[in-house]
């Protein structure tokens, strides 16, 4: 069944790989108003690939392991929660007229980061504690 998953999720990231480049090249074609337009878009679908590609790793990782790790995990998060910072950060001059939605823009903002935050410090603590707790499986003694 993961292996199911696993295939359909690369077929996803592919068709948006595809459509992302499709959209570049006739934004290239259009000229740079048109890629400047058109950058926004294209950089989420290139990020959406990204934590696609994630998840496909992670599916891997789990069949390979027969265990769930949770590191793949909270990189996605990370990705998905960089991802929205950006939109958002390209998206809100368009909004800066309204003060109620720029202000919960901000405020949307504001908690991605700390999201993000705490996502990198999780991770950090998993990769610390996996070095300093984990021990070998053949440990050398030291005489």
């Amino acid at each position: 069944m993961l292996l199911l998953i696993g295939v359909a999720l690369v077929l996803v990231a592919v068709l948006l790989l595809y459509a992302g480049m499709y959209d570049l090249s006739v934004a290239a074609r259009n000229g740079p108003s048109e890629i400047e337009h058109k950058a926004i878009d294209i950089l989420n679908t290139v990020l959406l690939v990204m934590m696609t590609m994630e998840i496909v790793y992670t599916v891997a990782i789990t069949l390979e392991s027969h265990t769930l790790n949770a590191e793949p995990f909270l990189l996605i998060g990370v990705i998905a929660g960089i991802r929205r910072m950006l939109v958002i950060t390209a998206t809100s001059t368009n909004i800066e007229a309204q003060p109620d939605q720029f202000h919960n823009l901000l405020l949307e903002l504001g908690l991605l980061a700390i999201t993000v935050v705490a996502l990198a410090v999780a991770i950090w603590i998993l990769r610390y504690s996996a070095k300093k707790y984990v021990k070998e499986e053949n440990p050398i003694e030291s005489e």
